[in-house]
């Protein structure tokens, strides 16, 4: 596959995915779906000289993230290496299983950031969702993460079962003294996309909910930042995926598979390397997955002759993949796409299913907590 002439320019962000455990079982969660059977974790050592060489590349900003990166008994020791390094490390947890000590410890170690999710505004849903009671566990960590003086950030992923409750979910933040909010509507990847029928929201849920987030984002401006995100499926146009393959991302998994994105592991013949093998800066400027998408030759029409490829770079290839079974194709989201049919006819599935409620169970994380939705 012809890939971009020139040189690439080195990676800026490093996602650390430490480990797929999770005491979690979102739904949406966007671990592959056969997570339970990756389970040859990279050791400390080898953590280590991944960020030890994406450092001397140029990687400036360092996601540890999961699963639960939390579940990791290294995770302060590999924490304090990336500060001796130079990063700006955030930490993207749940917010379950952790206490003060531990927080007070990761500050100690050179932590400069901490996301936490959240479910829900209430308790029985947020616990219903996330299949574990965790609801007052995040608050109060959440407050913690505020008194020890990290940024306050809560996540709050929206589909169908709690976009209604968008309102309280921001009267929470406020509650909480969040410093930022994002609001993301799920993204059909993973286990989201094994449940997109059950989560998609309408048209109207999506207006309305954007419509409080606009009001909030006044109301709340210079006290509190609001990151509203729609969803793929209602733009009409592609995002500029992950920034453009191979230009700005790299995704370590557990077991040491290096991506271009968290997702990039379901698309099939892309050989993805393994760190264990090879150097950072093999993988990024020799490997085979990483030089694929590189360019524009790999593109196909409409992309080829498109005004906007060198903007949207053809959108999302998990996406092509997961819609039409091959990601060389035009996202479908995109609306010249000649598969574009594909999303609308998700969209208008999930207003038939707003109206008549499918009877199709919603299938968590862990598959023994499949349930409908309340």
């Amino acid at each position: 596959m012809a890939g971009s002439l020139k040189a690439p320019s080195p990676p800026r962000w490093l996602l650390a995915e430490l480990t797929y455990a999770c005491p979690l079982q979102c739904p949406y969660c966007s671990n592959p779906l056969n997570y339970a059977h990756i389970n040859d974790e990279l050791s400390t050592e080898d953590w280590k000289r991944v960020l030890k060489q994406s450092r001397e590349m140029g990687a400036v900003q360092l996601g540890f993230s999961g699963g639960e990166p939390l579940l990791r008994s290294d995770l302060i020791e590999l924490v304090q290496y990336a500060h001796q390094l130079g990063y700006y490390s955030n930490l993207i947890t749940s917010g379950y299983s952790i206490d003060e000590a531990k927080i007070i410890a990761l500050k100690k170690a050179g932590l400069d950031h901490i996301q936490i999710s959240l479910q829900a505004s209430s308790q029985e849903l947020n616990d219903y969702i996330a299949g574990t009671e965790s609801f007052e566990q995040k608050k109060t960590v959440a407050k913690l993460v505020k008194k020890h003086g990290y940024p306050m950030v809560l996540c709050v992923v929206l589909h169908r079962a709690n976009i209604h409750q968008m309102k309280d979910i921001l009267e929470m933040a406020i509650e909480l003294e969040a410093d930022f909010v994002e609001l993301a509507n799920t993204q059909y990847y993973g286990w989201a996309h094994h449940n997109r029928d059950q989560l998609m929201p309408t048209q109207q849920q999506l207006n309305d909910a954007e419509l409080i987030a606009n009001q909030y984002q006044a109301s709340q401006k210079g006290k509190m930042k609001i990151y509203y995100v729609v969803p793929d499926y209602y733009e009409g146009r592609p995002k500029a995926c992950m920034n453009g393959w191979g230009t700005t991302f790299l995704t370590i998994a557990p077991d040491g598979l290096a991506l271009p994105c968290h997702s990039a592991r379901q698309l099939p013949n892309f050989d993805c390397p393994n760190v264990k093998d090879h150097s950072v800066h093999n993988i990024w400027n020799e490997s085979k997955a990483f030089n694929y998408f590189r360019g524009d030759g790999w593109m196909k029409e409409p992309c080829r002759s498109c005004e906007e490829k060198d903007k949207d770079f053809g959108g999302c290839h998990c996406q092509a993949f997961l819609l039409t079974g091959d990601a060389t194709n035009t996202d479908p989201v995109c609306h010249l796409s000649p598969q574009h049919n594909l999303v609308t006819e998700a969209v208008d599935l999930a207003n038939l299913n707003n109206k008549q409620p499918s009877e199709k169970p919603l299938v968590f994380r862990n598959s023994k907590n499949s349930k409908p939705f309340k």
